[in-house]
């Protein structure tokens, strides 16, 4: 099995379509596929330039399923993302950006961490696609961007593998610990660190 790396945002769930809202903002303009019409859990509309199971017929999650998204995102490039490009033969695009893509999105309406919180994973969908988001320092800083300004408690980088994950973003700073080390020891104590886990 490849590399599946990529950063999961917990928030509470009436951020969820502010969170997809500005991760829309990141695919490529133009991408030839029709608005995608989901209905969010709590009944809220929201038309996404992506697919779902590759498909663009109306998806209804408001009953709180778990929402499964297809799309390619554009980051501004730095070193490990001109290598990528350079790698994957496009190159970084009109803009400086390079897209990378398949990206895929599991919105869960109940966090696997915290039933009172949703959560937006974004993840690569190739091994080679899951390089730049481990080594690009502009990946990650648009990702824990994403979690700022929709209102999320944590970002965190997943391997994918079943090995700890990395905290990238906690009550709205900038942190560089990992799941499973001295200072959140296991998911409990993580938890416990948000501004609100009880509420």
């Amino acid at each position: 099995m490849g590399l599946i790396y990529g950063y999961d945002i917990s928030l509470r769930p009436g951020n969820v379509a502010r969170a997809l809202a500005r991760l829309a903002g990141l695919a490529p303009p133009g991408r030839d596929v029709p608005p995608l019409e989901v209905t969010l859990t709590g009944g809220e509309p929201i038309a996404l330039p992506f697919t779902s199971q590759f498909g663009s017929g109306p998806v209804n999650c408001s009953t709180g399923s778990t929402l499964d998204l297809d799309t390619s995102l554009k980051f501004d490039a730095d070193d490990a993302l001109r290598a990528h490009a350079q790698q994957s033969g496009s190159g970084p695009g009109a803009d400086g950006r390079v897209r990378v893509g398949y990206t895929y999105v599991t919105l869960r309406s109940v966090s696997l961490l915290h039933p009172g919180y949703a959560s937006v994973e974004c993840w690569a969908a190739t091994s080679r696609m899951s390089r730049p988001f481990a080594r690009s320092a502009g990946v990650r800083t648009v990702f824990t961007a994403l979690a700022a300004g929709s209102g999320g408690v944590c970002c965190l980088f997943d391997t994918g593998d079943g090995a700890p994950e990395q905290v990238c973003r906690l009550n709205g700073e900038i942190v560089r610990e990992m799941a499973g080390g001295p200072r959140f020891p296991d998911r409990g104590a993580l938890v416990a660190a948000w501004s609100d886990p009880g509420k």
